[in-house]
């Protein structure tokens, strides 16, 4: 029994020996496994049944919260005072959103349009769509901002119709009509007379041409022959450039559509993106760390930079003609109205703004936007869109209806896009993204340890034994010797 202990310790010393080997080649296989798993599973192909059916057809829920800033003093702004506002709101719309036409191409891209349609929800609401409130009626100020330069009869006729039609520099009406429309002699006569000066030839509202209205036709490519390009828009409506601003870097379609992003972020990644609401592209940038349901993500959000303007950050000049910092003038891609965007109650912009408006409380918690996404993935978690829709608004001579109205820029709504993966899809994220290759990353570790372990303690045992071993030969020997000795 004594000699075959040496052969078992060495048969441990073995097993532990694969163990380590085992293990360590596990420290190196496991996190090329995952990652090769995750292109394939990344790639836009319907044969991923996850990953596609999220791309296609965004199953998480997803809201538009609206806010609208009620007027309280129009009167008084007539006569050149300081404006007054009061948040109303949320008015809160599930958003549901289907790719259709989708067209899969030789050279690794894949087109498609985005349908989107929005649904009431009074349970989520602080209201009803019946509520009414007021605000800067966009035809009136915006078309007398678009004509100042015109000849001076030119701006008394338009101040005529105006009249003609009774519409003055306020308009006071439901939400649910200012959102998706209410009918208006005025849009009727400018369409004929002025074809192209507003941007809708039916009813009229704020998010008319949202509803069941699509983000044009995106080709982005599927990353199936280069995954750092998954995502990432070719081409929009057959553009690869966009023709609203002044500089090329400007006009550059950056990013992906907005929904996912390549997977493999680091902290140095940004997530750019191009919105065709915002006709142009932007980018975020890294903020923090953080979990959700267990999952590791990466906290993205605007930089102060985003909508900057000319003066304070050069690369911005391209979206000029600027006012203060921290809006976006799109009137270039909205018929020339007088719009501008912004983050809520002017976020991050400058503080003179907040000045010219009383009644806005900005905060980062409350008006910041983010993206919370996985960075092995690039999927988002959690989203939070927030901008802000003003209007610049000025007195325009031999246009009444203007008064002497002070130059702001005036808010009027402003919107928070926001959803979060919920339900299944958090379980098989949990599972696939944290669960296996924690027990992976464990199951590699516990057998260098066990390993290491095995090793010591059969090498301490085989030392003991090769020690005994002569001892136990010699006594051995004697005890036979004296055994065998000469009998008296």
């Amino acid at each position: 029994m004594a000699i075959k202990r040496p052969k078992v310790a060495i048969g441990f010393i073995v097993a532990g020996v694969l163990m380590v080997v085992f293990g360590t080649i596990m420290c190196f296989v496991v996190p090329l496994v995952i990652d090769d798993q995750i292109v394939k599973n990344t790639v836009i192909d319907p044969k991923n049944d996850l990953t596609y059916t999220m791309w296609k057809d965004i199953p998480v829920p997803f809201f538009m919260s609206v806010y609208f800033f009620n007027v309280l003093n129009p009167a008084e702004i007539l006569k050149g005072e300081k404006p007054m506002v009061e948040q109303r709101g949320p008015y809160v719309y599930r958003k549901q959103c289907q790719k259709e036409n989708i067209t899969f191409h030789p050279n690794g891209t894949v087109s498609y349009r985005e349908y989107r349609q929005y649904h009431f929800e009074p349970s989520m609401s602080a209201g009803n769509e019946s509520d009414v409130v007021t605000i800067p009626n966009m035809l009136v100020l915006g078309a007398s901002v678009m004509m100042e330069n015109l000849p001076y009869v030119l701006r008394l006729m338009m101040s005529a119709t105006f009249k003609t039609f009774k519409e003055g520099a306020f308009l006071t009406k439901p939400v649910g009509e200012l959102m998706w429309g209410y009918d208006s002699g005025l849009v009727d006569f400018l369409n004929q007379y002025l074809p192209g000066m507003i941007p809708t030839s039916g009813k009229f509202g704020l998010f008319s041409e949202f509803n069941n209205s699509n983000t044009g036709l995106f080709t982005v490519f599927t990353g199936k022959d280069d995954i750092r390009k998954v995502h990432r828009v070719d081409s929009w409506n057959g553009l690869t450039e966009l023709p609203y601003w002044r500089t090329a870097q400007s006009n550059m379609i950056n990013g992906t559509a907005g929904q996912m992003w390549p997977p493999f972020m680091t902290k140095e990644s940004t997530l750019p993106f191009y919105s065709p609401d915002a006709c142009r592209s932007m980018e975020l940038v890294y903020q923090r760390p953080g979990e959700m349901y267990g999952i590791p993500l990466y906290r993205y959000v605007a930089p102060k930079t985003l909508f900057a303007n000319g003066t304070d950050y050069a690369p911005n000049e391209g979206f000029c003609p600027c006012r203060q910092s921290g809006l976006l003038n799109v009137s270039t891609c909205r018929h020339n109205s007088p719009v501008f965007i912004s983050h809520p109650h002017f976020f991050n912009a400058d503080p003179v703004l907040l000045d010219y408006v009383q009644g806005l409380n900005p905060s980062e918690e409350k008006h910041g936007l983010f993206i919370d996404i996985h960075p092995q993935t690039g999927v988002p978690l959690n989203v939070s869109i927030r901008l802000q829709l003003n209007l610049y608004m000025k007195k325009v001579s031999g246009i009444t209806e203007t008064g002497k109205i002070s130059d702001v820029v005036m808010p009027m709504i402003w919107f928070e896009e926001n959803g979060y993966i919920d339900g299944p899809i958090v379980n098989t994220f949990h599972t696939n993204l944290v669960v296996l290759p924690t027990v992976l990353e464990y199951l590699q570790y516990i057998l260098i340890g066990l390993g290491l372990a095995t090793i010591i303690v059969a090498a301490v045992v085989y030392h003991k034994v090769k020690v005994k071993l002569p001892h136990r030969i010699q006594a051995s020997i004697q005890e036979g010797s004296s055994n065998t000795g000469p009998k008296m």
